[in-house]
Formats: C-alpha cells, structure tokens, sequence
C-alpha cells in the first residue's frame, strides 16, 4: 500500500489547512481507495498558524482580554497544544495591523500590549513553550508593549514611565526589571520569522515597514531614531545587542525584542512550524507527498510552506506535487518552456490542451502539460475540468486547481474551492499513480 503524506498550507479565504487536506485526500481515494494516506494541517508562521498546529498536535483554544494596538479592549485567542505547556500565539490577533482602520493607523501610537497580554495569560496557564508568529503587526514599538505587559518599565531621563509604543523609542533613557514577571525566565520562544531585516538602519524595520503601516517619511527617521536609541539602551542595561542581528526588525522590531528580554529564537516559519509536529518522522516510509497553497507564485519558492515542505521532502528523496488555488508566476526569469509532451503520453485521463504561460519564467519550472483534462467536474458554473501541470522548481508537478480567467468571488466559495481541490487531486493521482 502506497503511503501519501498531505501537508498543504491554507487557502486564504476560502479553506483551511484541515479542509484542503481532507479535499485532496477525497480526490485521491475516488481514484484509487487502496492508499495509506497522512493528512496534517501546517502554515508558515503567519495567518492559520494556531489553528494549524491545534489540529495536528492536539489542544484547545484559549480567549482572553487583551488590548488592541490602540489600547481598547477587545478578545484575542491562542492555542495552548495537548502537551499542556505549549503555547501557540499569532501577534496579528492582538496586534495586527487588520484590527486598524486605514484612518487608524499610525506607528507612533501603536503598541504590542495586547500581544504581551496574550503572553502573560498563557504563563498564568503553565505554558512555558512558545511558538510565536509575529506577521502583520501595525506595530513599531521595538517589543516594547510586549514586556510592559510582562512586567517591564521603560523609563525616560526624568525617571518617569513611559507609554509602550513607537514614540515613547527615542524618550526611553532606562529600564526597570524589578517587577518582571517571574515565569518569563523560565519560557522559551520559537519565533517564526522569514525575514533578515536588522533592529534600525536604513535597511531597518521603520524604514522596510513602517510606511505600510502608517508612517510618514518624517515618522519614519524619528521612529528609527527612536529604535536605535532603544537597543542603545537595551545593550547597556541587558547587555544584548540586537541591531544588527537579522530578523530583529520583523513585526517594527519585536524580533529583536523578543531576543533581547527573553529566551528566545527566530526561526523560518514553516521550520518552526514542521519541527514542531516531527513533520521528518512522519516522512518515514512516505512514498509521495502533496502540498500546496492558495496561490502558487514567485513567492512560493522563498521559504512559503509548500517550498519548505518540499524541501523537507526532498531531503529524503520522496517525490512531492503541489496543488494551488491558482497559480501566477509571470515576469520571474528563467523558465524553459518542455518542448513536447511526451512526458505524458499515456496517462489516463491526461490529455493535453491549450499552452498556457501562467507560470512563465519561474527559475527551474518548466511547463510539462497544459489544462492536463480529468474525469468529469461535479456540478459547477463551469464545463468540464482542465487543469495546468507544471514540474520543475524541486516539485515533479503542480497543479492549480483553477486557471485564469476565472471569477475569485466564485472560486474562493468554500463549496466550490473544495470541489475544485478534489477535482485537481483526482487528476494529479492519475500522474502520481503512474509514476510512484
């Protein structure tokens, strides 16, 4: 019996990690019912990830009070997994740039409070194993409401606290630790973090990101400023110095505050997130894996989850295919388009179509069929089913499950996501049946 591993990203929007999985599986059983197949929900570090990892490992999702980044209450929630003292938390869910109107928005005023409250609640609940996403923050404030919530004070030259947030930066003259809560010394933190930005500079995170959450240009050179007068402090009074380590200016600079107050380490999203349910165990004696994501692009081969599964897969000689929601990989260089179609000769229920150059130019992507044509579509808005197949990239195919041009408002339906997903999965079995 041929074992399958699933382990498939989200479709943002449309299905969760749990869902693409459970519809790719349906599509491989309606082709062939003998397979032993795996079905694990993952993410990358960003949006889906506490709920990805609940499903996987186990647990329960935990609401509490926090604050915004502005400061208003409101309810937030994290997982704590089956372990009982791992947490799982997404800094978006109470600090995220989303829970700002585009009017609202203002790095200045913005805190990660809220963040630091969720923290606080899950030490109060025994967690002492954090796993942390810290994408999509409307925050610039260098950690620094994460650890006043934690207990810190920031004090300006006049020995006065200051408030948490981006402006208070430049104003910060010490520190105070002596009403630090005292479970803070005994956690450790996985940080998921996929970019190298350094604290400041002028490759720093006020400069790479704060514009996008709200800054002016002059906010920008005053909350740089303000970041570098920080870890200036920070090494002094903690002896650590984070300005230049890569990836402490993620999230407006709580990497490197996150590294700095506690135990803690940035690490790719999607490792953090694959070491974490000993996704290379479950590798073992895998004949095939599938992944996949909502939209498959020039992004993807940068560290998304369906590259760093099949990384991990590779590494082990395992084959992998990737099926999409769509796929776009247009104006990115170097593509070699297959001259025939030979490679598919003979697979049943693939014939070959239409060209396509949807994802024209990818580096080692080259296109092996075009609209590959499956078994009958369920009822849709649409004819029967077609489906681009790519190889290249590491993946010995790629499958999106719609093709331009379609109508997202429609796609993105969950009923007709799922169908769509199951449909794709029916055709790639054919391929994988012939080949593994």
């Amino acid at each position: 019996m041929q074992k399958i591993i699933i382990a498939s990203d989200s479709f943002k929007g449309s299905l969760t990690s749990a869902q693409v999985a459970s519809s790719i599986a349906e599509g491989l059983r309606s082709v062939c019912a003998d397979l032993e197949i795996v079905e694990v929900s993952v993410a990358d570090g960003g949006e889906g990830t506490v709920e990805a990892l609940r499903d996987t490992l186990g647990g329960r999702i935990v609401r509490c009070k926090v604050h915004d980044p502005l400061m208003r209450e409101m309810e937030a929630a994290y997982a704590i997994l089956s372990d009982g003292c791992t947490a799982v938390l997404e800094m978006a869910s109470a600090s995220g740039l989303p829970l700002l109107s585009s009017e609202e928005r203002n790095p200045l005023k913005t805190s990660t409070f809220g963040t630091g409250e969720l923290i606080a609640d899950a030490l109060d609940r025994g967690c002492r194993q954090f796993l942390v996403g810290i994408g999509g923050s409307a925050t610039n404030d260098g950690g620094m409401g994460v650890f006043a919530a934690l207990g810190y004070r920031f004090l300006d030259g006049q020995g006065r606290v200051l408030p948490a947030c981006g402006e208070s930066l430049l104003k910060v003259a010490d520190i105070d630790v002596s009403g630090v809560n005292p479970r803070l010394r005994e956690a450790f933190f996985n940080i998921a973090c996929d970019v190298d930005t350094p604290f400041c500079g002028p490759d720093g995170a006020a400069y790479v990101f704060a514009p996008q959450k709200g800054a002016s240009p002059s906010d920008v050179e005053f909350l740089d400023k303000g970041l570098a007068n920080f870890a200036s402090v920070v090494q002094r009074r903690l002896g650590r110095d984070v300005r230049f380590v890569p990836g402490a200016g993620a999230a407006g600079g709580l990497g490197g505050g996150l590294l700095a107050f506690s135990n803690a380490r940035l690490k790719k999203g999607i490792d953090m997130v694959l070491d974490a349910i000993n996704f290379d165990a479950l590798l073992e004696g895998a004949d095939a894996v599938i992944t996949g994501e909502g939209r498959i692009d020039s992004q993807t081969f940068k560290g998304k989850t369906p590259y760093g599964v099949m990384c991990r897969a590779r590494a082990k000689g395992i084959p992998v295919y990737a099926i999409g929601g769509c796929a776009s990989l247009d104006g990115v260089p170097g593509v070699s388009l297959l001259a025939d179609s030979a490679a598919m000769d003979g697979v049943p229920g693939v014939s070959l179509l239409a060209d396509s150059a949807a994802m024209d130019r990818v580096p080692g992507v080259s296109l092996l069929a075009d609209a590959v044509s499956c078994a009958p579509a369920a009822e849709t808005a649409q004819s029967e089913p077609s489906f681009e197949c790519w190889s290249g990239g590491g993946f010995d195919y790629i499958i999106p499950s719609v093709t331009a041009p379609f109508d997202p408002e429609y796609v993105l339906r969950p009923e007709v996501s799922k169908r769509n997903v199951t449909a794709a999965a029916a055709c790639l079995a054919r391929l994988i049946l012939s080949v593994v």
